[in-house]
Order: C-alpha cells, then structure tokens, then sequence
C-alpha cells in the first residue's frame, strides 16, 4: 500500500456551520475562500475555506428531520469533523432577553413523549434525554461572542427544541414550568445533537435571541432575523476561529473519519 502523503494527513477536517435560515448565515458566505457550491439532497452546500480553517456552510431548513438528515450529510458525505448550528432562538428562562446570546451546553427534545413506555423526554432505547456539549467548546465559544459583540449578555445551559415555532403565552408558559432550567426554545438543535452524538462527532450550538417565546414572537423573529442575526453569526464565529477554538476538534476530528 502507498504511504499517505503527510501533507494530507496535516488537513484538518471540515468544520461544519449550519443554520437554518438564509438570513442567520447570509453574512458569512461572502468570507469562504475558494468557495465552491455542491448541490445533494435539495441543499446547496458551500465548500471553502473560512479563516484558513477548511469548512461547508449550509441551510439545513427548518425543524428536527431536516437538522438531523444535515448533520449525516455532513459527516457522512462531507466528512465533517465539528458540526456548530448557529441561529435565533426564543427566549425562555426570566434572566434571557432580546439580543441576548445562549451558547448550549445540553440540548433536549420538548416535544419527545414516548410515556407511559419511556420517561417523558427520553429518546426511546437511548436511555437519555439530553445530549451534552463539551464544556471546553462552550467556553471557547462563549469567550468569543463576549469579545465579538461588546456589550452583549452571553448565557450558557440547557437549549430546548420541538418541530412548534412557540408563540402562544400558555405554550411558552408550559415550557417554563415543566423545564425551569431551559433558557431557549428552537427548533433545531436538540435534533443536531442527537445525530452527531450518534455518528461521535463534537458539536456545538450557538443562538441569539431574537424574541421572548410570546404573542409578539412573529414581528420580534422576522425582525431581528433580518436586522441582526446574521451580523452575530459573523463576527461570533469569525472570532472563534481566529482564536483557534475549532482548532482543537482538528486531531479529534481526523481521527474520527479514520475510525468510521
């Protein structure tokens, strides 16, 4: 067998950004260097370089089914070694407000209720309800949105997602009462997560807050879509990358593709 070149051996895997709107990753498009478009299972996935780390950005669409069908085509056929989701989200806990940004550390299915057979959130035959974050990828990630947007309030917990855009005051009422500890409420994340955790692949979860879960969630969501989201995905993540963050997953994430 022909030795592997070292050269190749040298290249970290691909990072992984997915969002779930265009207007949440617009921003970073223009800065993938030797930007290239692949077009596979009605997604158009934007292959390059961004701050010298190789990297695919896509728009998985929304909700848990087309996160999770992103995140196997990412690793399975892009060979992704770190997947980061980055988004709006709607804000749940009292202490979470509009512009806020929460960085997840478990992700949790809301609307996963195979009960009386499973506990109430369990994912049936896992044996779990949350799938945790490493906790140096959520300090690295955090530490950049505070550098990236002066001034913001950065939160670090539980993020909670479910196929519902939740809007109604009872519903997000619920929510609260049946998980004090959520500070977000989207509608991809958890579903990200599960996938990753089942291909072994670290992941992260990044989301600005963009309205408070309530009867105003539809005017306060378009808006700040449009008028902010985009702008903190991209001087958050161009942080990130600069400081080395994902740089870590490099060795991690060459030796998972060896292992698959």
């Amino acid at each position: 067998m022909a030795p592997v070149s070292p050269t190749l051996n040298a290249m970290p895997a691909p990072l992984a950004i997915v969002s779930a709107l265009h207007d949440e990753l617009r921003a970073l498009l223009p800065l993938l260097d030797e930007a290239r478009v692949v077009e596979h299972a009605a997604r158009r996935f934007h292959v390059g370089t961004l701050h010298g780390r190789p990297a695919v950005l896509v728009l998985s669409g929304v909700g848990k089914v087309a996160a999770a069908l992103t995140a196997t085509l990412l690793v399975e056929r892009f060979g992704a070694g770190e997947l980061l989701f980055t988004g709006v989200a709607g804000g749940l806990h009292p202490d979470v407000a509009v512009g806020d940004v929460v960085v997840a550390t478990e992700l949790l299915q809301h609307d996963m209720d195979a009960s009386p057979l499973f506990p109430r959130y369990e994912i049936p035959l896992t044996g779990r309800a949350r799938f945790a974050v490493e906790a140096a990828r959520c300090a690295a990630l955090a530490d950049a949105a505070r550098h990236a947007v002066p001034g913001v309030r950065v939160h670090c917990g539980l993020v909670i997602s479910g196929d519902l855009f939740v809007h109604r005051p009872a519903h997000g009422a619920a929510l609260r009462d049946a998980l004090p500890d959520a500070l977000a409420v989207e509608m991809e994340g958890a579903a990200l997560a599960q996938a990753c955790a089942d291909l072994g692949v670290p992941f992260t979860v990044l989301r600005a807050i963009s309205d408070r879960a309530d009867a105003a969630a539809p005017t306060d969501f378009t808006r700040f879509v449009a008028e902010v989201a985009s702008v903190y995905t991209r001087d958050i993540v161009g942080r990130w990358l600069r400081a080395g963050a994902a740089g870590v997953a490099a060795d991690e994430g060459d030796a998972a593709g060896a292992a698959r």
